[in-house]
């Protein structure tokens, strides 16, 4: 999801350019006085609490607000990302989204913030005044507005300057020239975001083949658990030697070592602009783990692709290569095969489900010539990427 707060002080544009942000990029627009008159025209439980509050003369409560846009957000799946106009205002609210977007499973690319002279501010909000007719739009009540702003807003400023998401906006000139200004710096920190795909599918699927092809197409890095665990054993090191037998007869490989494989393989190569998981995840732990381990570099799963075939084409293709210099020790044998089989079916189906109840999930036939199944897959690819970026 592609997830913005437009900053700014009162009177630097943000309606304006929310709306225009908003179609372009296909997000759901929320700003919290917008919500909070919504509800309250609904009659909703949500609206008669926050009038009951607004007509004491009471600030609503951050509880309320988070209600709010969790709910706004919930019913958004068909937009792209969230844009939030004029949220986070003060540091307990920051921490609030950070704290509601890690819930949902996403976070805040950036934050654009549009600077503007103070005098200009106070023109336009003064000229503001004469043609809607704001009860706010005075010199005294601009005043201080302004002040209100620079005292609560400025540590929300530091708080995601501090996580490098903040990005400073000129916002005088016309209104098509901000808005190029803001598309500008969006894109790029687009570019910036890893896409980690997740290619799934039953043994002999071909994810193998699939997965390098289009690590190669989109400059993303190429991870497959079996492939590092075979290092290992070629290499003869301790981890090697545990694993050798454990894969000798199909079986899972225990999570701790192979989290411990993938968070050095994605540290070397965090340069690049993203990952491909082959092999990982085969549980819904280790979905959770993947999601963890994502988490703490600020990133996240951006889609998963299950390769399908029939069982009886899979063990096929497992036949025909074990008479290959490429044959695995697991593809020797029959009973082996049949055996990796059902665990696909009992403990890595599930995982799709995982990815589906995201929207983060996609299948395709995987029958067919190698080009024909990469040019699928790269059609899931480019929806996928269209989603992120």
């Amino acid at each position: 999801m592609l997830n913005i707060a437009l900053f700014g002080p009162p009177g630097a544009g943000k309606g304006t350019q929310s709306a225009l942000l908003a179609e372009k990029y296909n997000l759901a627009y929320i700003a919290t006085g917008d919500l909070l008159r919504h509800e309250i025209s609904e009659d909703s439980e949500l609206g008669k609490k926050a009038k009951d509050t607004i007509d004491r003369g009471e600030l609503v409560s951050d509880e309320m607000i988070v209600q709010l846009i969790e709910k706004k957000i919930v019913s958004s799946s068909d937009k792209n990302g969230i844009l939030f106009d004029g949220f986070p205002r003060t540091m307990v609210q920051a921490y609030i989204l950070e704290g509601l977007l890690l819930k949902l499973n996403t976070s805040l690319a950036c934050m654009l913030s549009l600077e503007v002279p103070r005098e200009q501010l106070i023109e336009r909000l003064i000229e503001r005044g004469k043609i809607s007719g704001r009860s706010d739009d005075n010199a005294e009540v601009i005043q201080f507005r302004l002040e209100e702003y620079d005292t609560k807003t400025k540590p929300v400023a530091e708080f995601y300057q501090d996580r490098e998401k903040y990005i400073s906006i000129n916002g005088v000139g016309k209104i098509e020239d901000v808005f190029s200004r803001l598309v500008e710096s969006i894109d790029r920190t687009l570019q910036n975001v890893w896409f980690n795909l997740v290619l799934t599918g039953a043994p002999g699927s071909g994810k193998g083949t699939q997965g390098r092809l289009l690590a190669n197409k989109y400059n993303l890095y190429y991870i497959s658990t079996g492939s590092l665990l075979r290092r290992e054993i070629k290499s003869g090191t301790e981890i090697g030697g545990k694993v050798k037998s454990i894969m000798e007869k199909g079986e899972l490989v225990p999570d701790e070592i192979v989290i411990r494989l993938i968070e050095s393989e994605i540290k070397l190569h965090n340069h690049l602009r993203g990952f491909v998981f082959k092999g990982f995840p085969r549980t819904i732990v280790q979905a959770y783990i993947l999601d963890g381990l994502l988490r703490r570099l600020d990133s996240s799963v951006s889609y998963c692709i299950e390769l399908s075939t029939s069982t009886l084409e899979s063990i096929k293709r497992l036949s025909a290569r074990a008479k290959t210099p490429q044959a695995r020790s697991y593809d020797l044998n029959a009973d082996l095969i049949i055996h990796r089989l059902e665990e696909y079916q009992e403990k890595t189906l599930p995982v799709a489900e995982f990815y589906r109840k995201q929207n983060k999930f996609a299948s395709l036939d995987a029958v067919g010539g190698e080009d024909t199944v990469f040019e699928r897959l790269s059609e899931k690819v480019e929806v996928a990427l269209k989603i992120i970026r």
